[in-house]
């Protein structure tokens, strides 16, 4: 992955540490080739300072990566931590070809001048008088943690990952759950309708039952009334007879018969 990317500061800082690199490896070549005391001491003495130039970025790119953590994915931050812990065993590389050169030239170690940032505690083997085995120890203790930090983000990773998974299922649930709802709302909605329209329906039958109702009372009503008063004044002339219904027998019709 291009450090550009990420955070041009990092990439500046990178470049920088691989042209002391470099540097580094074409100075200790160049030692191997030089014979006279004084210039070797010299020489280790201006690899000494390009290495401690080193280790001074080295720190600055820890610390830009550390600002970094929070805005970049779990991948991309593997990869930065990866990055700085290759830089710092390729220092230690040189720092050990270091001290055997200062033992085979028998000066002091390169580094027990003291600097403004402390250099030398923390991740570089700084003390010449170590051995090769306290070295390999150290190195070894340094590559223990840095499994230790991996383990922790792979964790980290995990736990993330099975937190998105909970989070996405809750959410499918609630997004089913929702479209039941809404399901079921347009189905009552349906049925409000279809109910509504049924008793505004009924509402008019009822209406048209009641008007035929009134019609038929008042045709009933009618034809009674029009009987009455037939029986009542039988001669008026002015009600017709009504259809099926005998006139009234005259009275005096009646009395003779009677007499007969």
């Amino acid at each position: 992955m291009d450090l550009a990317s990420v955070n041009e500061e990092l990439a500046e800082i990178d470049g920088q540490i691989g042209d002391i690199f470099r540097a580094l490896q074409n100075g200790f070549q160049k030692l191997d080739k030089i014979k006279d005391a004084n210039r070797r001491s010299r020489q280790l003495e201006e690899l000494t300072d390009k290495m401690r130039d080193c280790k001074r970025l080295i720190k600055d790119f820890e610390r830009v990566v550390k600002d970094e953590t929070g805005h970049v994915d779990p991948n991309t931050a593997r990869m930065l931590n990866d990055r700085k812990q290759s830089q710092i065993k390729e220092l230690n590389s040189y720092v050990a070809l270091k001290k055997q050169h200062a033992s085979e030239n028998k000066r002091v170690d390169l580094f027990d001048a003291p600097t403004e940032d402390g250099f030398g505690e923390e991740n570089v083997l700084l003390a010449s008088n170590m051995t090769n085995q306290k070295l390999m120890q150290h190195g070894d203790s340094l590559m223990d943690e840095t499994d230790q930090a991996l383990a922790r983000s792979k964790q980290t990773v995990q736990e993330t990952i099975n937190v998105g998974t909970e989070t996405a299922a809750a959410l499918k649930a609630q997004t089913e759950q929702m479209s039941r709802v809404v399901n079921e709302l347009d189905s009552i909605h349906f049925s409000l309708k279809k109910a509504s329209k049924l008793v505004k329906e009924i509402g008019r039958q009822v209406a048209t039952d009641k008007c035929i109702m009134a019609l038929l009372f008042l045709i009933v009503a009618g034809v009674i009334a029009v009987i009455i008063v037939k029986i009542v004044n039988p001669h008026n002339k002015d009600i017709p007879d009504i259809p099926g219904l005998a006139p009234p027998v005259s009275r005096r019709l009646l009395s003779i018969v009677e007499g007969k």
